[in-house]
């Protein structure tokens, strides 16, 4: 696994993880870097691959290349926008007459569009391409390290957005939301390795 943002080499590389200004106290620096070197390890999967087979399913998952990436923005993007916004930035709302019961047994007369949204980003879509997909990642990258050395204090806490998920009445510190970022980003990382290397026996590293 690349140890900096500058290990990742390549025109599939996502370069707009952006190195972290001089002024940054220690504790960003790491930070970002971590979210950097884990960026880097999803997006290593995909080098040399054309748009056809990131959306291919080489294991009994529904898991895709593309989709990975895809998704993983979308999360580091929500988690960011929770970091300015609050638990506004990711509304989990159902539609009218709509519950939680039915959208677990799949009965639900209606999905909210997050859902939608959600199940799109594990996909590739038509029109989608690596390139869009790496642009977008990149635009992530560097909002977050705009957010990361503009928010005043990293344990400023976020109530939870209300979600079956969460614990009622939990909060989030800024820094909590950046490791989460962390540590989902490794998760699918680690999932991407395996769909390359059952692909076509390539390893990202």
């Amino acid at each position: 696994m690349p140890e900096n943002d500058n290990d990742a080499k390549g025109p599939n590389a996502v370069t707009a993880t952006t190195t972290p200004p001089a002024t940054l106290d220690a504790e960003r620096v790491d930070l970002l870097a971590a979210i950097a070197n884990a960026r880097s390890a999803l997006t290593n999967t995909v080098r040399g691959l054309g748009d056809e087979q990131l959306g291919e399913r080489p294991t009994t998952s529904e898991l895709c290349l593309g989709g990975l990436i895809k998704h993983v923005a979308s999360m580091e993007d929500a988690w960011l926008r929770f970091v300015v916004d609050g638990p506004s930035a990711m509304t989990y709302a159902l539609p009218e007459g709509v519950t939680w019961a039915d959208i677990a047994t799949g009965t639900a007369r209606e999905f909210p569009q997050w859902m939608i949204d959600h199940q799109n980003d594990f996909q590739m879509l038509p029109g989608d391409t690596l390139a869009g997909i790496l642009e977008r990642y990149e635009q992530v990258a560097a909002r977050t390290a705009e957010i990361v050395a503009a928010v005043p204090d990293l344990s400023a806490t976020h109530p939870m957005p209300e979600a079956p998920w969460h614990e009622p009445g939990a909060v989030l510190s800024v820094r909590g939301a950046l490791m989460h970022v962390i540590a989902e980003t490794s998760q699918h990382a680690g999932h991407a390795d395996i769909l390359r290397e059952t692909l076509d026996g390539q390893k990202s590293t």
